[in-house]
């Protein structure tokens, strides 16, 4: 079980950054999203 998934890992190496970064805009863009009323 843990070699399946330490194959997907190498596998998918690439695109695991790109998801990563996706992750971090829309966490970004949620927070920005929710202290923008406050800040008007």
């Amino acid at each position: 079980m843990a070699q399946e998934i330490k194959s997907v890992f190498v596998r998918s190496r690439d695109t695991l950054l790109a998801d990563a970064l996706g992750v971090i805009a829309l966490i970004v863009m949620l927070f920005v999203g929710l202290a923008l009323p406050g800040l008007i």
